[in-house]
């Protein structure tokens, strides 16, 4: 789940251009507000004109308005967020105030970029061969194309291995799940592919090189493009003789991605699950749960009921891929599920919570001899080591996913072999 609302939501970036006498070039500094803190770029390269990011956020490019600029002044606004940003150079910093819909908060940038360190991000060369594929996937009316990377571990040789098809999560997403810098499912590919795993992850519809129109979509939807996915891996051939490229092909989804698996799951397209942060109540109940764990963060009243967020969703127009999520309840498909399932979940996530989702998870597939689970204790949604679990630390952390997380997936898919 990554559909979050924070205060600052609309936080962006700010480029300007000046003259060699005035203040020019690129910021960043971070912006603290209670337990909340953002980091933010301000690009300044003109006389009128500006634009700031915040990276943490996914956004990059707002425009802003130069009401002053000079070489010991900034006084910058920004229309669009209802907010402005006023500093003075000292010591070679920008030393200022931030103010946004009533609220005044310090602010001082250093000089450059934001540059943040994504140690587990993979480099080439690889030791494993990847190729960009196409998935076509037919529907009532035409059809779209989703593109992906296939990768084969060189221990794959002639046929007979495992292939999981990774899903991501809500929001849409490119092949590698990227969200702040980080590249969780290519992390996992890699490391998969070096333990002898292969694996295909793809552009969702209508996002990177995927073609075909996201806004009028829902998870089943999307879960129709995986069950495409699915099929295109398994009509692969290893050689002119037509033996199948894979024994097995399974599915690896993160949050909504889980919802999906266990969809495949019960109508029995796959060989095995690997469900990370996987929903196991109804939408409108997690939704609930989401809210309060954040109020909880931003030390406000853990008060939201089913209630409460039913009559204020009434207020506002929803969106058919929201009408679905609060409606849809994983019970059965969770329950019809007879594959292998490994579902993990971090003790931190406060976006699908373990104590009610992997517990419902466990409860449902008491049919299912397969199921193996795990919590992670100090974990977010994203599966990093984390101090609160708050999406704000995501891009903070240098961690893209836990070394424990990618071993015990290693090593649970290889038993099956």
């Amino acid at each position: 789940m990554k559909r979050i609302i924070l205060f600052f939501a609309l936080l962006s970036t700010i480029a300007t251009t000046t003259s060699a006498q005035r203040i020019s070039g690129t910021w960043h500094g971070v912006m603290r507000l209670n337990s909340i803190e953002l980091n933010l770029v301000l690009h300044l390269d003109g006389d009128s004109t500006c634009t700031v990011d915040s990276p943490d956020q996914g956004a990059k490019g707002i425009a802003g308005v130069v009401k002053e600029i000079t070489a010991e002044k900034v006084d910058v606004a920004f229309p669009m967020l209802m907010a402005a940003y006023t500093a003075e150079l000292k010591d070679g910093k920008l030393v200022g105030t931030f103010k946004q819909r009533g609220f005044t908060v310090p602010l001082t940038l250093e000089r450059g970029d934001l540059v943040r360190q994504r140690p587990q991000t993979p480099q080439p060369p690889f030791p494993y061969e990847t190729r960009e594929v196409e998935i076509a996937v037919q529907e009532t009316e035409g059809g779209h194309t989703l593109v992906g990377t296939l990768t084969l571990p060189p221990s794959l040789g002639g046929g007979a291995g495992l292939c999981l098809l990774m899903v991501t999560g809500s929001g849409l997403q490119d092949r590698d799940e990227t969200i702040f810098d980080h590249k969780p499912f290519a992390v996992i590919a890699d490391y998969l592919a070096r333990h002898g795993i292969a694996t295909l992850r793809y552009d969702d519809r209508g996002f990177g090189k995927s073609t075909g129109d996201p806004t009028q979509c829902t998870t089943a939807d999307f879960a129709r493009d995986a069950a495409a996915g699915i099929a295109f891996l398994r009509s692969l051939k290893a050689s002119p003789t037509g033996v199948g490229l894979f024994s097995r092909v399974g599915i690896l989804g993160h949050s909504e991605g889980g919802t999906i698996a266990f969809m495949l799951g019960a109508q029995q397209l796959v060989d095995c699950i690997v469900a990370l942060a996987a929903p196991g109540i109804k939408g409108d109940t997690l939704l609930v749960e989401q809210t309060n764990a954040l109020l909880r963060l931003s030390g406000q009243p853990a008060n939201m009921t089913l209630r409460s967020m039913h009559f204020m969703m009434a207020m506002q127009e929803t969106t058919p891929w929201y009408n679905y999520f609060i409606d849809y309840d994983p019970s059965a498909d969770i329950a019809a599920t007879r594959c292998p399932v490994f579902a993990l979940n971090g003790s931190l996530d406060c976006q699908v919570l373990p104590e009610s989702n992997l517990a419902a998870i466990r409860q449902l597939s008491t049919l299912n001899s397969q199921l193996s689970t795990k919590e992670y204790p100090g974990l977010n949604h994203l599966f990093q080591h984390a101090t609160t679990g708050a999406a704000t630390e995501y891009g903070n952390i240098e961690e893209t996913i836990s070394e424990e997380v990618l071993h015990d997936i290693a090593t649970w898919l290889n038993s099956l072999q």
